[in-house]
This record gives C-alpha cells, sequence and structure tokens, in this order.
C-alpha cells in the first residue's frame, strides 16, 4: 500500500517538471524588459556629425551632441567613435529656418516657428537597412523627421533657445525611430 502512494505522487512531480520545461521552452524567443525594444544584434552605435545643407553654422555639430545624448539616455547601446561599431547612424539638416505664424495688424511677428527638417540612415555592420519606415517622401533607405520650436520674441525667446528645443526635439524623435517596429 505504501508503494502505490509515492508512484502518483512521483508521476505528478515528473508532469510538473515536464510542464515547467515546456512552457519556458515556448518563451524562448520572448525578451522582456527595456531592451526588448530594440534590436538585439546591436550593442554599439557609430553617429558621424550630421551632414547640413543649411548655412547657419554647426547645427550638424550640435544636432549629433544631442542625438549621442539621448542614446546613451534612452537606449541599452553605447555611442563609439569608431567607424568599425555594430551600426551606423547618420543624417543630414536637409531645410531649417523660421517662419510667421502671427503677426500683429502693423505686419511685425509676434510669434514665430522654428523647424527643422532631417534625414536619417541607420545601417548595421554589413551594411545592410536597420530602419526602413519612410515619414515622407525621401530616398528608400532613409527617414525624414521634422520638428518645429514655437517661440515668442515679445516674451523675451530667442531663434537660439527656440533652435535647441528643435535640436532635442529631434533627438528624441531620432532615437525613438531606433526602437524595433512592433
Amino acid at each position: 500500500m505504501l508503494f502505490r502512494d509515492k508512484k502518483p505522487a512521483l508521476l505528478l512531480r515528473k508532469c510538473g517538471i515536464y510542464l515547467a520545461l515546456l512552457v519556458l521552452a515556448g518563451c524562448a524567443g520572448y525578451q522582456v524588459g527595456p531592451e526588448s525594444l530594440f534590436p538585439a544584434h546591436i550593442r554599439t552605435v557609430y553617429v558621424p556629425i550630421f551632414e547640413s545643407d543649411s548655412l547657419r553654422r554647426h547645427l550638424g555639430e550640435r544636432l549629433t551632441e544631442a542625438v549621442m545624448k539621448q542614446i546613451e539616455l534612452q537606449t541599452p547601446f553605447k555611442v563609439v567613435g569608431t567607424p568599425d561599431a555594430d551600426s551606423t547612424l547618420s543624417g543630414r539638416i536637409v531645410a531649417e529656418g523660421k517662419s510667421v505664424q502671427i503677426e500683429n495688424r502693423w505686419d511685425e511677428p509676434r510669434e514665430l516657428v522654428y523647424r527643422f527638417q532631417v534625414q536619417v540612415r541607420w545601417i548595421d555592420y554589413r551594411g545592410e537597412l536597420i530602419r526602413e519606415a519612410t515619414i515622407a517622401p525621401a530616398p528608400e533607405d532613409e527617414v525624414l523627421l521634422t520638428s518645429t520650436s514655437l517661440f515668442v520674441p515679445e516674451q523675451g525667446h530667442s531663434v537660439a533657445v527656440a533652435q535647441q528645443k528643435a535640436i532635442e526635439r529631434l533627438a528624441r524623435q531620432i532615437v525613438g525611430m531606433m526602437e524595433s517596429p512592433w
């Protein structure tokens, strides 16, 4: 009688172990946590200075610096200074400028918008494109991003502050683009 009582308990234990192994094997392809938002085969990113079609000086350098800071803050990637990284994120400022949104009755600007437009390309070490989506018409292997910043000169706002806000927003958009699509 004692021998028969141990047999079902042993069988139940074995079934429990097999069930646990089956469940764990089924979840082997999934990732959990913030790292699951980004491509798993990428660990390092090289970010060369963004090119600029603008006549304003140092916009490419400022955007590059903001993008590198956002990559370090928001992603599991490490920014490196050499092109032999796992991936390369390059870009070009294709348009920038300010436009008047609101004028007073004497045609003096009261509210202006500063706008950046940037093409971004992210490739891996094999030269294969990582990011393929396009937000606006652009070459197939590039993403076109736009950022704006509102400023009001009467309230003491300046073009430099509006530029920096637009650059920071654009850097967050670029790093958000690096997330894996759902």
